[in-house]
């Protein structure tokens, strides 16, 4: 009998409000954002969900895409893009406010993103590109950094060390970066990472933070 127990209000209501949340334009990407589509999700109904519109590039950069017909909400949390039958095709949940991710078996994961969030994050991206400073808290250089946007693994991208680097810096040379939930991580060979935590646009702090604190400045 506990199997036909009607929903909670509550669970109704949970349901109800991530489909209005969703309602709008999103950005459907690979993790590192190489390969992106734009999805709109409306709310009016189909037999199997609601309507959605892809656009026209999404099947050739992101080939699952062509089967994706219609989405839906599943139990309280999954935002399901599903086929023609009502299958998924995809089934994503919500890993910080207005991300989703997904994953595709023998493929990997996929995020669904705000497309307005999305675009300001690319344009974050962006601005990170360029020669940067390490230094300690009293002002002293220690380091100087070529952040690329050249692709290196995952969602990572290359980062060059400039000579006379500080043997702590050296004795860790990183080789990779990323931006991830706010944070730039600088990554080396063997997989050690620092992180570094916005202060204002031009000056990041490693964290935890320290009584010597380590910062990173734009173009020093």
């Amino acid at each position: 009998m506990a199997l036909l127990t009607p929903a909670s209000p509550l669970a109704a209501q949970d349901a109800s409000s991530l489909k209005k949340e969703m309602i709008g334009q999103w950005e459907l990407a690979t993790t590192e954002r190489s390969k992106t589509c734009v999805v709109t999700l409306k709310s009016d109904t189909t037999s199997q969900g609601f309507k959605l519109e892809l656009e026209p590039n999404c099947p050739k950069a992101l080939p699952f895409t062509k089967d994706i017909t219609a989405w839906n909400i599943k139990g309280l949390d999954i935002v399901r893009l599903q086929d023609a039958a009502g299958q998924p095709v995809i089934d994503f949940t919500e890993v910080e406010s207005g991300i989703f991710e997904g994953l595709r078996s023998g493929e990997g994961v996929y995020i669904l993103q705000n497309l307005a969030a999305a675009r300001s994050l690319a344009k974050s991206m962006d601005q990170m590109i360029g020669d940067w400073s390490m230094v300690r808290g009293n002002g002293r250089p220690i380091c100087g950094l070529t952040l690329t946007n050249t692709e290196a693994s995952g969602d990572n991208f290359q980062v060059f060390l400039k000579p006379k680097c500080d043997p702590a810096v050296a004795a860790f040379a990183p080789t990779e970066w990323r931006l991830d939930r706010g944070q730039m991580i600088l990554t080396s060979k063997s997989g050690e990472s620092w992180q570094f935590e916005a202060d204002d646009n031009a000056q990041w702090r490693r964290v935890p933070d320290t009584a010597d604190p380590l910062i990173m400045l734009r173009g020093q």
